[in-house]
């Protein structure tokens, strides 16, 4: 028997022969976590709870005296049971928010990338453009010939 020896490798434990979908039961729980965060569900909470201590109260048949004990129980086990399920859709959340941060991340390397050439293919641009003749130029250069021409003799400006 190999039990607590170290140097040995564990023998399988037999898991239970339930299967589940664990995207379908993730899908499930934020709908239910969804839910929880409502007005609807707390207005439905509070009237399933009003009317818990209305009918224990007034009604001759009481199944849950004046403690309220089994009152307390059930939203007890509610608790216990929406508290993982909420932990369970922001857990989905938290992955879909890293995933989408990384996509968000390689759009903005991209992006940067874009602005970085293009900046540099404008900076080229302004370069040939300052080699460019401008109107301006050639139509000093235009009269200085005209002038050349006509015999004034004009410098060259």
């Amino acid at each position: 028997m190999t039990e607590g020896r170290l140097d040995q490798p564990r023998e399988l434990r037999r898991q239970l022969p339930i299967r589940y979908d664990p995207e379908a039961f993730g899908k499930w729980s934020e709908k239910f976590a969804r839910f929880l965060g409502t007005a609807r569900f707390l207005v439905y909470m509070t009237a399933f709870v009003i009317l818990w201590v209305a009918w224990n109260t007034l009604s001759p048949l009481r199944f849950d005296p004046y403690p309220f004990i089994f009152l307390t129980l059930m939203l007890s086990l509610q608790a216990s049971y929406a508290a993982p399920l909420i932990l369970l859709a922001q857990n989905r959340q938290d992955d879909r928010d890293r995933v989408q941060g990384e996509q968000d991340r390689h759009a903005a390397e991209q992006n940067r990338a874009e602005l970085e050439y293009l900046t540099r293919e404008i900076a080229a641009l302004r370069i040939a453009l300052g080699e460019v003749a401008t109107r301006d130029f050639i139509k000093a250069e235009a009269e200085w010939l005209v002038d050349q021409l006509d015999g004034k003799g004009g410098t060259l400006p």
